[in-house]
């Protein structure tokens, strides 16, 4: 069903999102469907792993996986079982800027998983047993990963895209060297500095009363206090390539290679974020993965699976092309690929493309809202790029406005066919060199 079909009255908007600010600063979005029994609490908090130094690499993400272990007032077993008594779940994970966390029950149960999130978030014990344990599942996890073509491919990718300085270099999970460093006073000091109400964003959905909600919420955190809590530090400056960079991960024995190429895209708040999200479903999404996915796969044969992707979020984020090959065609895949990018800056894309973009966009936004889950963490969204609670009754305005010139000049803006990073990972069969 097309947003045409839908009336205004039927989207989330400022005319049924409540949205209030607690007296210690957390924003609360409660958006009321009581077709369902459930509800959804999803959120973020303003920290991650840009806080972090570079040789503590994993401190943010192994805080984050340290609360749900034990609080001061409940074990680790107390706190599962007591989901586990409801079908409820609860989790909280770190990213580069903000820690998210993401918890799902019956509505009658939403001031028990508010509780425990407002209980591990202000006074976790972090014991010692399952904070090892918890270091033990990240360097197994690692361990894994160094052998995953695709793992190893994309580490590479952002190794070089970005400079070391700059915290989308690192991997928010840590390293095998850093992790094993990070000590229980180095979490119990993160978690003092850097979590706090301040900047915490909390939506609730699902068939409960926003005034029920927000008290729910308010009687569950808004007595967390932190007035050392710092502001986020910018980010370092990132120019994109000047001319093409390659790097190959040899991992002996492995039948597939993985390849990445591609440079530096938009942030979410660019103004030309839409235009280049459309110029990349053209290129690698929309239908069979796009262009390329109909070039290197469909017609050429050379790619198990081809797509290209935007990362945006508070930084410039990569705008890139995956592919997984046999590594005898890693060169000639590249070859499609960067052929493809150099359509995509030579000229526009036809009506047809941007009419079918258009219409895929604006059609599935209705099946994104079709859940709490994903009504709830558009909301956060929302608050956390400051969209504006009117954003989805403008959404569909804001795609159709955009005109196949504005596609060109965002794809032209960020991409360069001669500067490009790329970045294989698979049996030492080194890709030579690339146009």
């Amino acid at each position: 069903m097309a947003i045409s079909d839908l009336t205004r009255q039927s989207l989330p908007g400022p005319h049924n999102i409540v949205r209030t600010v607690l007296d210690n600063g957390i924003t609360v979005l409660v958006y009321e469907n009581h077709a369902t029994q459930s509800v959804v609490l999803a959120g973020s908090l303003a920290t991650g792993s840009i806080f972090e130094p570079p040789e503590k690499n994993g401190l943010a993400s192994i805080t984050a996986a340290s609360l749900m272990r034990g609080s001061e007032t409940r074990t680790f077993d107390a706190i599962n079982s007591a989901l586990e008594d409801i079908g409820a779940d609860l989790d909280i994970d770190a990213g580069v800027h903000r820690t998210g966390f993401f918890g799902k029950a019956l509505a009658e149960d939403l001031a028990t998983i508010a509780g425990i999130l407002g209980d591990v978030l202000q006074q976790p014990a972090f014991p010692a047993a399952q904070i090892e344990r918890l270091r033990g599942e990240i360097i197994t996890g690692l361990k894994i990963r160094q052998q995953d073509t695709r793992y190893r491919a994309n580490r590479a990718f952002h190794e070089q895209l970005y400079p070391p300085n700059h915290p989308y270099h690192r991997s928010v999970r840590g390293t095998l060297d850093t992790v094993p460093q990070i000590t229980i006073d180095d979490i119990r000091d993160f978690h003092r500095r850097h979590f706090g109400p301040s900047g915490m964003i909390v939506a609730v959905v699902g068939a409960v009363r926003a005034d029920e909600a927000i008290d729910i919420v308010r009687h569950a955190l808004e007595r967390w206090r932190n007035p050392d809590q710092p502001e986020a530090p910018p980010l370092p400056h990132v120019a994109a390539p000047t001319q093409t960079q390659r790097r190959f991960v040899p991992l002996p024995g492995k039948t597939q290679a993985d390849l990445v190429v591609g440079t530096i895209g938009p942030a979410r708040k660019d103004a030309d974020y839409y235009a280049a999200m459309l110029a990349n479903s053209v290129l690698g999404q929309f239908g069979m993965m796009g262009r390329v996915g109909e070039k290197v796969r469909e017609e050429l044969g050379l790619a198990y699976d081809v797509g290209s992707s935007i990362n945006a979020g508070h930084g410039p984020g990569p705008w890139s092309v995956s592919a997984g090959v046999n590594p005898a065609n890693v060169d000639r895949a590249l070859e499609a690929i960067v052929a493809e990018l150099e359509r995509l800056v030579r000229e526009p894309v036809s009506a047809e493309d941007l009419e079918n973009v258009q219409s895929y966009y604006i059609g599935r936004l209705p099946l994104q809202l079709e859940s709490n889950e994903g009504i709830a963490n558009t909301l956060v969204n929302i608050e956390t790029y400051g969209l504006g609670l009117d954003y989805l009754l403008r959404y569909r305005d804001t795609i159709m406005r955009l005109t196949r010139e504005d596609l060109l000049a965002a794809a032209q803006r960020y991409i360069k066919p001669d500067a490009l990073v790329v970045a294989v990972a698979g049996p030492e069969s080194r890709p030579q060199s690339a146009s």
